[in-house]
């Protein structure tokens, strides 16, 4: 079970690189539905536990994360008719580079954190590395719908520190995180809709430009 666990959290690391290092948003969504697929399988792996509320935390997670957000996401590309991020602030190289010394920090963090056992230490140390790699994707990207998909790995991040804090954190909250952010993600998606609409650019940089004017 250790070993599924290790395995499913270092395919979480991997979607982050993958976000990090294209262009291509048809990808970026492919990975980061991958990745809420995987989240929705570690909720009875790591409590090992088949119980009520970890089996409906689970379905849950992946019909929101790796289902309903992902379609949604590309029914707004196809709409929008936005294939590639053209012009990013930091490069993709650059950016998979501060990918890996993200990965460095979350895990160097970890190991100072008085967590209980290797299993959840590992958990803690992929999820702050998956919400840094999610800011990188939400600060350094010009499109709009590349920054929502740096803003779903980030609340992925969250959710598997979450995940980590089970007992603590109630079943409704993180019902409510799931929620939040799919209203979150909808919104933003109408908002992308209507800015491509019209003013026929989905790139931040013109909406500055436009209210400098």
């Amino acid at each position: 079970m250790q070993r599924l666990v290790e395995l499913v959290l270092l395919l979480i690391v991997l979607t982050n690189f993958m976000v990090l290092g294209t262009s291509r948003l048809s990808t970026c969504i492919r990975a980061i539905a991958f990745q809420g697929l995987l989240l929705g399988l570690l909720p009875p792996l790591l409590h090992r536990s088949l119980a009520v509320y970890t089996v409906a935390l689970a379905l849950s997670a992946i019909a929101v994360k790796a289902i309903i957000l992902p379609r949604f996401l590309q029914w707004a590309i196809r709409e929008a008719s936005v294939r590639r991020e053209i012009e990013p602030r930091i490069g993709f190289v650059a950016s998979l580079l501060l990918g890996a010394v993200a990965v460095a920090v979350a895990f160097g963090t970890a190991q100072q954190l008085p967590l209980p056992d290797r299993g959840g230490s590992l958990a803690v140390a992929v999820s702050l590395a998956t919400v840094i790699c999610g800011l990188i994707v939400l600060t350094s990207r010009a499109r709009a719908l590349t920054q929502v998909v740096g803003y779903l790995m980030l609340e992925n991040g969250v959710y598997l520190f979450g995940l980590t804090q089970a007992a603590r954190v109630p079943f409704l909250v993180e019902l409510g995180m799931l929620l939040d952010v799919f209203v979150g993600v909808f919104i933003m998606g109408i908002v992308v809709f209507h800015i491509n609409r019209e003013f026929d650019s989905l790139s931040d940089t013109d909406l500055t430009e436009l209210s400098e004017r």
